[in-house]
């Protein structure tokens, strides 16, 4: 069990690194972005959006293609399952029930979606902020709260 915990606990400090320097990069345009007023916020918003969702999408994918990896590495699933599939059940915690990892390597499983739970309630609290100075530039809002 121990074997299981530090080697998913490795695979989601990798995910955790890959998550933060994105944020890192979406924050930092998003605050760049807000220094100017804009007549059309909601317009602006879809702009700004559209770039930065499809960024956090990639980031994702990118990770659920790291544990996918993990799970080739470790053979913990079956040989006619999936990888890649098997670990986006995992990571958005959709949990069809449709295979299972093998019984050493159970707890992956569960180790994956709580990592993608962690990560995809990140990149939501991103977005919210995006949004919130995106529609605090327009001049309808600004100075309000």
């Amino acid at each position: 069990m121990l074997r299981q915990f530090l080697f998913g606990g490795f695979i989601s400090l990798i995910n955790i690194a890959i998550h933060s320097m994105v944020m890192a990069t979406v924050v930092g345009i998003a605050q760049r972005t807000s220094k100017t007023k804009l007549p059309y916020p909601p317009l602006f918003l879809a702009v700004v959006m559209v770039p930065i969702v499809a960024v956090l999408m990639t980031t994702h994918t990118t990770e659920v293609m790291v544990w996918a990896s993990a799970y080739a590495l470790v053979d913990a699933v079956p040989k006619n399952v999936q990888l890649v599939y098997f670990a986006f059940v995992n990571y958005a915690t959709l949990g069809y029930g449709d295979m299972v990892p093998v019984d050493r390597w159970k707890l992956l499983g569960p180790l994956t979606a709580m990592n993608g739970a962690l990560l995809l309630g990140w990149s939501t609290a991103i977005i919210f902020e995006v949004v919130r100075q995106t529609m605090d530039r327009g001049p309808s809002t600004s100075g309000q709260r």
